[in-house]
This record gives C-alpha cells, structure tokens and sequence, in this order.
C-alpha cells in the first residue's frame, strides 16, 4: 500500500465529510483532494522528481495538512519541519536531508527566508496562506503552474515517504525514514490496537509534526475529522472535547499533568471520547489513575520512538481495567504490538527472561530501514540484528514491558526529546562555566525538567538566570533549563570524565523508576 492510499479509502467514505478544520478553515475530504491533486500537478510541472524531499513549516493549520497529502500525490517525501524549533535547528535537518521545497505559513515568512538562506539544497517556498514575500510564491499562484497531470506513484513498499528527526527539537537529530512498508506497519498497529466502527473524530493538540500529526495520517482510512488546535492549551482541549464530541485523543504526559491541575477540569462533558492515548514520555502511575477517573474508562499508552513509531507496545484500556488486581500495570508501558517483537536485551547481545533489566530491542516491519545517509549509526544501533531503542527496562511474565530508566544521554521534557551534550556545549562557551552537567530531574509538570548542574572557574561568578538565558537563545525554550545548580566541585572518574550518574543519583534516589 502507498501512503497516498490510506487517504483515498477516507476519501471514499464521503468527500462531503470534514476532514480537517480549526475555528476559520474547514476543508473536506473532496477539497482536501481537489488541492492536493493541484499541488501535486504543480510540482510535478515545476520539475521536482519523484522523491523529491519536500517540508511543510506551519502550527497547526488545515490546509498545511493538506499540503502533506499533495507531497504524497506528488511521490515526494515528507520532511517535518517544527515551528517551534530555532532557525538553526531547522536548518541543519533540512539541509542533512536535502529538502528542495518548503511549504509555510504567512506567520512564518521571516523563519522561512532565513532558512532559505541558511539551506542550499531549497529551491522553492510556497506560502500557503498569502503572499510570502520575497522570492516565496503564494500557494493559489503554485497551483495554477499545474495542469492537471499527476506523476505515478509507484507501488513499491520501501520507497521512503518520510524523513522525521529524532530528536524532537534538537539540532544534531539523525534522520528516521519510515518506508510505505513502515508506514502499512504503522497504520496496521493502530486500527489492531484503537478500533472503531464508526468515523473518529479526532483531536488535534500537539504539533502536527510530531505523534498528533501521525495519527492524523493514521486516521485517514477510517474517514477521520481532524479538529485542529493552534497549542495544546489545557482549557482549549477540554472546551474542544465537548464541543466536537472529540472520540479520540493523544497527549504527552506534561499536557495530561495539566489538564489534571487545572481548576476546571471537571467542568467539562467527556462521554465522547473512546481513546485518550498518552505516550511519548512514561507516564507517573498515580497520574494514570486520576485521568481514569477524571476522563472515564479511555485512557491508554503506547511506547515507541522515531525509528520504531509510537505503537511498539500498546496498554490499553482494558489491561488498566484489570489492574485492580495488579496496580503494577499502570507503570507498564504496555505488551508488543501486532507487527513488532520486543525483547529485553543483556550488553553482550542475549535475550534476558522475565524479571531481569535490560535494554529494550525490537524487531519487524515496523522498525525503520536504518538513518537517513548515516550507516555508522544505522550499525551501532542495530547490534546483534535488533533495533536498540536506548531505553532500559524489563518484561514481566504476561508479557508487559516496563521502562525503568534510559540508556541514552537524553532528556524527555514535555514530550520532546532533548540531548544533554547540545546544552553542555552551550553552557560551556560561558567564560565564568569550568565544567557542567545537564540531567533531567523528576517534574510534576514536565515529566523530567532540564537541570544544569554548574562548576564555575576559580574566582568567577555567575548568575544563574544568564545561563537560561543563554541556552534558550542559542537552542530555544524547549532546551532551557529550568534550574541551575552550582557546585564546588563535579564528581570525575580516574581519568577526569564527569560522574553524570552520581549527578543524576542525587536527584532520583528513593524512586522506583529513574525517567
């Protein structure tokens, strides 16, 4: 199956239907496909071979979803581009990935022109909400270069379709191709694991280049409507879900942990919904029985990472219902899914039995080919013929997986993931910063908040409020550190190397899980 036709069977079910719409656009499944067919034509007349890497760089917005359905009909591979991210940070993925075309939003036409600049490989921008500016042309403008004609697609299912980075919103993310077999993996996974008889509607709330995105995409088969938000605002989503009779929903823990915070949240008409799916962090047990009681018997988890997307295990609804019996499943990230093996893996390569921690390997038609030009960290990540995922945890004897820490040096903070070594390279270009370490540390709100822990030169002085500064306008919000701490001295190895885990220790002892 390719991509392109995941849609045309929504597209069957009613071109009438909504497909995607916020509070001024409203597009439906016909004029979805009357503007990506366009889209398509223009590229294909503009010159743009098939597989031509091709970004959109907008918030959330109907007709940008729209223009991913065009890259699809054009044969062409979508390239997430977070309006979130800095300048530099988006420069370096569609650089590395050899973007040639960039969709925007007129809100975004400063970012676009500098990343023009700033990425050689761009040989057209599309504006698709006005003019643009600058060499940019207007969307209405593109299409009117077409014809009509369409390139075909070819039916081949390791054809890439997209290019997503694995680092969420860090500037040294590698590139995960997802194939259309990937993809089928993908799609498969989701209908197994959230069926539904009847059309969702489904909640747009985290940005579209991320997992709200993808299960839109996911969705497209079942002739979903998408209800789009700008943010994820937490009195937004609730106000959205009763008034859209919302049926399905996917959020990051930190959203959740506010929503549950807010004052109004029991203010609100949820009986619609049917699937409230967490997933990109784990999510603290405690938390999960609250959402069961606040937002009824809907809430569910899937683990997964860019390389191996958001269903290689799947809690569902029914297994919390049963945790009565074992409280112990609401730290569970669920069993493996329908496409994919998961198993726990020692250092020297062997499977390890129930009850011993390991890190957590997979394997299947849903695991991604390998990095995007990178066969170095294709090997290193595919040792002893599976997909390491950097995460450590075990298996029970049901066969449920459960994450305990984190092999990678990275950070998940509200949902995005966020390197540690980026930040300490900031850090140190500080001229009163000796040494550093950056950890993530345990945050209601965050899940794990950015901690710098600081060892100053001799004699020098800093404030710790120019450090944030300096990190949030080099890398942006998301990699700030919410805290620093400065220390006398850093604790070192023999040979001189930062004790990052007694750091980190400090802060997580007396915890059953370390992320």
């Amino acid at each position: 199956m390719r991509l392109i036709d995941y849609f045309q069977k929504g597209l069957a079910r009613g071109a009438d239907r909504p497909a995607f719409l916020d509070d001024y656009v409203t597009l439906t499944y016909g004029e979805v496909d009357q503007m990506a067919r366009g889209l398509a034509s223009a590229l294909h007349a503009s010159g743009f071979s098939d597989g031509a890497r091709m970004a959109v760089f907008s918030p959330n917005d109907p007709r940008a979803f729209a223009c991913i359905i065009g890259i699809f009909y054009a044969g062409g591979v979508w390239i997430p581009c977070n309006a979130r991210n800095t300048v530099a940070v988006n420069a370096h993925f569609l650089g590395m990935t050899g973007c040639e075309v960039l969709f925007f939003h007129g809100s975004l036409a400063r970012e676009a022109a500098e990343l023009q600049a700033a990425t050689p490989s761009l040989r057209l921008l599309v504006c698709i909400d006005g003019d643009g500016g600058g060499s940019a042309v207007s969307l209405g403008d593109f299409l009117g270069r077409g014809d009509g004609t369409l390139p075909e697609v070819p039916d081949d299912p390791d054809r890439i379709a997209t290019i997503f980075p694995t680092g969420g919103t860090t500037g040294l993310s590698k590139g995960a191709p997802w194939t259309h077999r990937t993809w089928e993996a993908l799609i498969s996974a989701y209908w197994h694991c959230l069926p539904s008889a009847k059309p969702p509607i489904h909640l747009v709330a985290g940005p579209m280049t991320h997992a709200a995105g993808g299960l839109a995409l996911m969705m497209m088969p079942g002739g979903a409507t998408n209800v789009v938000l700008p943010r994820a605002d937490p009195l937004a989503i609730m106000q959205a879900i009763e008034r859209h009779r919302i049926t399905h929903l996917y959020l990051p823990p930190t959203v959740l942990y506010m929503m549950l915070a807010h004052p109004e949240v029991r203010s609100y008409d949820y009986s619609s919904l049917k699937y409230f799916v967490v997933a990109a962090a784990p999510v603290a047990p405690e938390k999960f029985r609250e959402a069961m009681e606040v937002f009824g018997p809907v809430m569910c988890q899937s683990f997964g990472q860019a390389e191996a997307p958001m269903f290689l295990t799947f809690l569902s609804t029914e297994d919390l219902l049963a945790a009565e019996a074992d409280p112990r499943l609401y730290a569970s990230c669920g069993r493996p899914t329908l496409n994919v093996r998961v198993e726990i893996m020692d250092e020297d390569g062997n499977i390890l039995p129930p009850g011993q921690r390991g890190e957590i390997v997979a394997k299947g038609t849903l695991v991604f080919p390998g990095y995007f030009g990178n066969p170095e960290a294709t090997a290193a990540a595919s040792a002893h013929g599976w997909h390491h995922t950097g995460d450590v945890g075990y298996r029970d004897e049901q066969g449920f997986i459960y994450i305990v820490d984190r092999k990678k040096d990275m950070i998940v903070t509200g949902g995005f993931n966020v390197f540690s070594a980026e930040v300490e390279q900031v850090l140190l270009s500080h001229p009163a910063v000796r040494d550093c370490a950056v950890i993530g540390v345990p945050d209601a709100k965050w899940g794990e908040a950015i901690k710098a822990v600081i060892e100053l030169k001799p004699q020098a002085q800093v404030d710790p409020q120019e450090l944030i500064t300096l990190v949030k306008r080099e890398l942006g919000g998301v990699h700030a550190p919410k805290s620093v701490d400065i220390w006398d001295e850093l604790p070192r190895s023999g040979n001189g190397k930062v004790l990052k885990r007694e750091i980190r220790d400090t802060f997580w002892s007396g915890r059953e899980r370390a992320v």
